[in-house]
């Protein structure tokens, strides 16, 4: 290579560099705040997890404390004083139930659990659990106990066959052992029926004098 050819290669080399220098001097601020914009965004949503874990922790801690309470009434009220929402307020107004109902009061229990079945800000889960719930409760008006499990049970409900089951039951209250014989038939052999509730169904079939149906042969 020439003296010319290598002078020319290092004014080349020269002219790239001031160029490259230009570029950084007039946008090297944009990579900058990029930087920063990442770091700082990285900075801010591990101080939001850190924040919601402490709050998660906190309604926890409360619950729990508020668990250990002695008497029934007493757990219901402070369950219902923690400060919650989205699911952990659904799964307090579940607690707040439970508790209602050991202490006795039914009217109370079925009003929390009515609350959060209509509430349209609880996860559907959870509505539908409350709802099949407030059905098991004991209630005056069998009228409505049983258009609530009729409700319950139609197809394409998760708790259907749970309330077949407690339809199955009332109608044995009633004296109607055809229709209860029915209705738990109609559970055993629906194809996704558990195998608790199978065998429970079961036992109550034998307990009623019906045969099992053979079992298939190889």
């Amino acid at each position: 290579m020439s003296n010319s050819d290598s002078f020319i290669d290092e004014v080349t080399e020269e002219v790239r560099r001031e160029k490259l220098y230009g570029y950084l001097r007039r946008y090297g601020w944009i990579a900058v705040v990029c930087v920063l914009a990442l770091v700082g965004g990285a900075a801010w949503i591990e101080y939001s997890n850190a924040q919601d874990r402490a709050a998660a922790e906190a309604r926890g801690d409360a619950l729990l404390a508020a668990l250990n309470q002695q008497d029934a009434a007493a757990r219901a009220a402070a369950i219902a004083q923690v400060e919650t929402d989205g699911q952990a307020a659904a799964v307090a107004a579940l607690l707040t139930a439970a508790m209602q109902q050991e202490a006795g009061d039914l009217a109370a229990a079925a009003q929390t659990l009515q609350t959060l079945a209509n509430s349209t800000d609880a996860p559907q889960m959870y509505r539908d659990l409350a709802a099949f719930k407030a059905a098991l409760l004991p209630a005056d008006d069998a009228d409505n106990r049983l258009a609530a499990l009729q409700d319950l049970a139609a197809p394409g409900q998760p708790y259907r066959l749970l309330a077949l089951e407690q339809l199955a039951y009332l109608s044995l209250e009633a004296g109607d052992k055809e229709a209860a014989i029915s209705t738990l038939r109609q559970i055993e052999e629906d194809a996704s029926v558990s195998r608790g509730l199978r065998e429970r169904v079961q036992t109550v079939m034998v307990a009623l004098g019906e045969p099992l149906p053979a079992a298939p042969t190889e």
